[in-house]
């Protein structure tokens, strides 16, 4: 059912990238969709910094003192600041920013969620699985390491998609 019926669809003599050109409507979003990430990342360091603030010693009880509660605190709430105003055009704090994150996430990944994938808590994993930190890891170390440098800049001008015909 699947492919011959897919192939029967689509006309062969056409090239299959010339099926995608509706979507070339969405280039006109393409210099705003790091927003998306931004909003993201910065949205739950935000919350989870100013939550550790909120409740030092708590933070401090859960963490083993509170040098490492301040320090992830303001780690945290910093980086989800700084990916979000470096948005605005500074490439240097949208880097800081996610530099930030990334240790943090990696310290919660391998103190309290190493072992399990699923974010769902467990009896061996009350606080759940890492699969949700190693996403936020990997989009802190995106920031870290794009910044805001843009597809155009690094030198890839065209959409994968566009085809020789414009």
């Amino acid at each position: 059912m699947g492919a011959p019926i897919l192939l029967r669809t689509l006309n062969c003599n056409v090239p299959l990238l010339t099926y995608l050109r509706p979507m070339r409507q969405l280039d006109a979003f393409v210099p705003h969709a790091h927003w998306l990430l931004r909003a993201a990342l910065a949205s739950v360091f935000l919350f989870h910094g100013i939550g550790k603030f909120m409740d030092l010693a708590g933070t401090a009880e859960m963490m083993g003192g509170m040098p490492m509660a301040v320090l992830a605190a303001v780690m945290e709430t910093a980086g989800g600041a700084l990916v979000f105003i470096g948005g605005l055009g500074n490439d240097m704090l949208t880097r800081l920013g996610g530099l930030l994150i990334a240790p943090v996430m990696g310290g919660a990944i391998a103190m309290v969620h190493w072992g399990q994938w699923s974010f769902a808590p467990s009896e061996t994993h009350p606080m759940g699985g890492m699969e949700f930190q190693v996403t936020l890891l990997f989009i802190a170390l995106y920031f870290f390491i794009v910044g805001n440098t843009t597809a155009e800049v690094a030198g890839d001008p065209s959409p994968a998609y566009e085809t020789s015909n414009g």
